[in-house]
């Protein structure tokens, strides 16, 4: 396997070719957790997977908690379907509680508070009472409780991966954005198949899914995504082998062991042709690595300043890097030209149904243009008109 069939692979087995997942919540549920800080650009790293998601269709699985976003793994905001929360929180949540451990102390967040905490914060919410973080603030006040700055970001963190709060139905505001608000986990998660609240199978599963949907990629690059120990993804690794023999191969790149699925996927991906996609800063295509990001061709995350930036991935290796901003709304454009030719930055993609991606060439020297507009009827991932709206690209370097 050479590094142009890593590339192609990790594109495939990301939903960032063909087969494309059927919906957001069918793409999350392949990647198993999408890193998502950046709300607005989480929506596109869902959309840009699936054949017919719109912003709408994303906000709308998020309203109805089909996909949850809470702090797990590293741990940073993510996607996570709410079918898998309950088990992958259970793995998760030890190693979040020993990597937070000098702020709780910090914070005076001790057992004591945190049991406190906990118990106000069930109470404020139980029974179907979402309440935005400016409410909790005000709840853990009255209480006596930390309620401001870092003090009430650790006690929410606290109760989400202790499994006491779970990301409410958002609240729209007048401008249209979207607030978030927070429920009471269990009445937001469903029971999880006993098995997989067991370790040994949750690591199982999380290891196979981790190598299924980004794989080529090293135990390094599983143990570095998902927090947990490198000894913990080679066990996982050693648990999937002796339960389903043949779901993962081990394949020897340039000295080193990657793990991935069945290898006849090889065939296919080669026969995909070169296009340009957009890719955002911290999508999973370029977080879902570690020692092995040399295959994208960059670091990670692609950004400049304040998270709006993001590289275009040509043919799986980003093109430049560029600053992200709303054009404001405008017409759907379609039926552009092919590509000038293969391997040419200047070229366009566009998938019937899913959108089109436009790289107008710049003089030599000079800085570049990319619009994305969004499917016919739908709606930009970034954006809250009924048009279309562009996210233009200007590239640095």
């Amino acid at each position: 396997m050479d590094p142009d069939d890593v590339v192609r692979l990790r594109l495939r087995h990301q939903r960032l070719r063909e087969p494309f997942a059927p919906t957001a919540e069918d793409a999350l549920k392949n990647l198993l957790a999408v890193q998502s800080q950046e709300f607005a650009y989480a929506r596109w790293t869902l959309a840009q997977r699936s054949a017919g998601s719109t912003a709408a269709a994303v906000e709308q699985a998020v309203s109805d908690g089909t996909i949850l976003r809470t702090h797990i793994l590293r741990p940073t905001w993510h996607f996570v379907h709410r079918d898998d929360l309950r088990w992958l929180l259970a793995l998760s949540a030890p190693r979040i509680h020993q990597g937070n451990a000098g702020m709780y102390r910090r914070t005076g967040l001790d057992a004591a508070e945190a049991a406190q905490s906990n118990r106000v914060l069930a109470g404020a919410v139980a029974g179907g009472k979402h309440k935005t973080r400016e409410q909790l603030a005000e709840v853990l006040r009255t209480a006596g409780l930390a309620a401001e700055g870092l003090g009430l970001a650790y006690r929410i963190m606290h109760a989400e991966a202790s499994g006491v709060l779970a990301r409410g139905t958002p609240v729209r505001s007048a401008g249209g954005a979207l607030k978030q608000s927070y429920a009471l986990f269990e009445e937001r998660v469903p029971a999880a198949p006993a098995s997989l609240l067991e370790r040994p199978a949750a690591l199982a599963e999380l290891v196979r899914r981790y190598f299924a949907s980004r794989g080529p990629a090293t135990d390094r690059d599983c143990a570095d995504w998902s927090g947990l120990t490198l000894a913990d993804i080679r066990a996982g690794l050693r648990l999937v082998q002796d339960s389903t023999p043949g779901a993962l191969e081990t394949v020897r790149i340039d000295g080193v062991d990657f793990h991935v699925g069945p290898e006849a996927a090889v065939t296919a991906a080669a026969s995909i042709p070169p296009r340009i996609d957009l890719v955002q800063c911290y999508d999973e295509y370029v977080m879902g690595y570690s020692v092995s990001r040399h295959y994208l061709g960059g670091a990670a995350p692609f950004c400049a300043g304040s998270g709006r930036t993001g590289p275009s991935g040509f043919a799986g290796r980003p093109a430049g890097r560029g600053v992200a901003a709303p054009l404001g709304p405008r017409p759907l454009r379609t039926g552009y030209p092919a590509a000038d030719q293969a391997g040419s930055r200047n070229g366009i993609r566009h998938q019937p149904g899913r959108g089109a991606v436009r790289q107008v060439p710049g003089a030599a020297g000079r800085p570049r243009r990319m619009t994305t507009p969004l499917p016919p009827g739908g709606r930009a991932p970034w954006g809250t008109s009924d048009r279309v709206r562009a996210l233009s690209w200007k590239y640095t370097s």
